[in-house]
């Protein structure tokens, strides 16, 4: 089991888009592509307050790489993403970190 960590650093006022993104054209293509979400959180204290955070749960890198791919090739994902840019970006940057829990994270 492999954790992806990912943080969208927003640009200045449009975090409600991003989030508008995800919950919406986000979620369904996750599905779509059979991509578990762990879940998503905004900061409420720390260094940025235009940060948004989500973890995803994969059952290997070759899961993964098969997933992802599908999604940022599916023509209709890339016609909605286009969509909710229309007014232009919306998000800075991306960073992503994949985890692997350590022996003692696991339930005794």
């Amino acid at each position: 089991m492999i954790h992806e960590l990912r943080i969208y650093n927003c640009v200045p006022g449009r975090m409600p888009d991003v989030l508008a993104r995800l919950e919406t054209a986000g979620r369904h293509f996750f599905r779509k592509h059979g991509i578990e979400p762990v879940g998503f959180w905004t900061v409420m204290v720390g260094e940025s307050s235009q940060q948004i955070y989500y973890m995803l749960r994969w059952q290997s890198l070759a899961d993964r790489e098969a997933k992802w791919a599908a999604l940022v090739s599916d023509e209709e994902w890339l016609v909605k993403r286009r969509e909710t840019e229309s007014n232009g970006p919306i998000v800075a940057s991306v960073s992503n970190t994949l985890l692997s829990l350590t022996a003692f994270s696991r339930p005794v």
